[in-house]
């Protein structure tokens, strides 16, 4: 091994020792040179010397009393010998006040009101009044000159006379209630969530909402929130007697942010089925502004609650520069929605469901603003969700293989190079279900089945549902001449071979 180690110089210790001796030298002759002064009688006798020399050369000071500079600036009558502080007649001075005719006003003021006291004490009169202040006087003057203004007449505010339905709904929402509880559900998603702090993954649950909207042979469905169920692992569907139960997506609508969840009819008891009711769907084209409104939901994941409010606005468009948002014509209202209550119900005075409510489109900033998805809106929607297979998770050696590799595009790819949120395809596996649908590598998967896909673990938890041979839509975006273009493929999945 090399020593790197320098050796230490000769004469550069030589330097040192010989800076540092001057160095002590001239310290230490200027302590002498100052303790030396300090202890001889010699200096002091001259310093003394000197300081008498030039207070004998120091001119008398003037027998004349001189006036501060100021004094000439001030006009007024000064004695030399008579006047004293007692009495000098501090009425003569001269300075001219800041406002003439101001204060003459207020000395002549002052003036009579003395001269009239001591006229009043002078003729001995019994009760001696105190004097009224300049303040007081010109207060009792302004009073005495105000203008009285009679039968004046404040008018009243011109009420709108309600009918009694709106009345009672306004102040007793117990019918109403009874009616439409047992339609409205409890949500509970179990999903994975990621740590980015600590990059890692652990479980998580959400809470919502739903509405029983319908029913087949095998199953209940039930209206919800896309947002409510999104990533679930596990769901679990509370009725109104507090029996949980297994549920299971049927159809998703994410850009509309709509959901149908089915619970099978042999997991829901006897008792449970007596209990529960299927919704009276509404008609929200005819609310009018101002008409009451009643909000049902899992508030906080505590249970069902009930707020009331009115109908504040419609046709409200608050998603209008968000492409990926379709959600249009909501409904806004006053009556509480927050968390939880997604996917819950807005009622009309008659229990009718007019409305889905979503704490999603609710600003927390905001007091008194939440708002729903209007019932005709989400209709169509709906119809089309119900028809759709209901996907249970599929035993592992009978799931489906797409056969593509996939790195997510982070957010930072997004911001920066405006690509689309999603899987990016780094490569094809020949021969898969993939490549026979026509996926290149380049694209970007954004979406199985219309549900948001936005990392390669939630492709692969998605495929849990599907069996080999089973089809999806596949949502892609290609780019083309630098442009990312939107692509919809059928897939048939194939069965992954070992």
């Amino acid at each position: 091994m090399r020593n790197n180690k320098k050796k230490p110089s000769v004469f550069k210790n030589i330097l040192i020792i010989t800076g540092c001796t001057m160095f002590a030298a001239l310290y230490a002759i200027t302590a002498l040179y100052i303790c030396g002064g300090v202890f001889d009688p010699v200096f002091y006798e001259k310093a003394l010397d000197v300081f008498e020399h030039r207070y004998a050369q120091m001119p008398e000071p003037e027998e004349t009393e001189s006036l501060p500079a100021w004094i000439d600036k001030v006009e007024i009558e000064y004695g030399t010998e008579t006047d004293s502080l007692e009495a000098h007649d501090f009425d003569v001075i001269g300075q001219q006040p800041r406002f003439d005719e101001e204060s003459g006003a207020l000395e002549s003021k002052e003036d009579e009101t003395n001269e009239e006291t001591q006229e009043q004490q002078e003729a001995g009169e019994g009760d001696i009044k105190e004097p009224q202040t300049r303040i007081e006087q010109e207060t009792q003057d302004a009073k005495d000159n105000k203008p009285q203004r009679n039968n004046v007449h404040i008018g009243n505010v011109q009420t709108v006379q309600q009918a009694d339905t709106a009345k009672a709904v306004v102040t007793d929402v117990t019918e109403v209630v009874k009616a439409a509880m047992p339609c409205v559900v409890s949500i509970t998603n179990e999903y994975t969530a990621y740590d980015y702090w600590y990059d890692e993954e652990y479980d998580d649950e959400a809470n919502g909402s739903g509405i029983i909207i319908s029913q087949n042979p095998e199953e209940l469905l039930i209206l919800t929130n896309y947002h409510v169920v999104e990533d679930s692992n596990d769901l679990y569907v509370q009725f109104i007697d507090d029996a949980e139960v297994v549920a299971y997506v049927k159809g998703v609508a994410s850009n509309e942010d709509l959901a149908v969840v089915s619970v099978l009819l042999e997991d829901v008891s006897d008792a449970t089925l007596d209990e529960i009711a299927i919704a009276a769907l509404g008609d929200s084209d005819e609310l009018e502004v101002g008409e009451p409104s009643i909000a049902i939901g899992n508030s906080l994941g505590y249970g069902q609650s009930v707020t009331t409010g009115v109908i504040s606005a419609l046709n409200c468009d608050i998603f209008e520069d968000d492409e990926e948002i379709n959600l249009s014509s909501l409904i806004q209202t006053d009556a509480a929605i927050n968390p939880g209550n997604s996917g819950g119900a807005l009622l009309n005075v008659n229990g009718e469901v007019v409305g889905i409510n979503s704490s999603k489109i609710a600003d927390y900033a905001i007091e008194g603003m939440g708002y729903a998805i209007p019932i005709n809106t989400a209709k169509p929607i709906v119809d089309e969700l119900m028809k759709q297979e209901t996907r249970r998770k599929v035993a592992y050696e009978k799931r489906a293989f797409l056969g593509i590799s996939g790195t997510d595009v982070s957010d930072e790819a997004v911001e920066k190079y405006e690509m689309p949120e999603g899987v990016y395809v780094s490569s094809v596996l020949e021969g898969t279900a993939a490549e026979k649908a026509g996926i290149k590598k380049g694209d970007i998967v954004t979406a199985i089945d219309g549900q948001k896909v936005t990392s390669m673990s939630k492709v692969q938890s998605l495929l849990e549902y599907y069996a080999a041979d089973t089809k999806a839509e596949i949502t892609l975006m290609r780019i083309n001449d630098g442009i990312y273009e939107k692509v919809t493929v059928e897939v048939t999945f194939g069965l992954k071979q070992d």
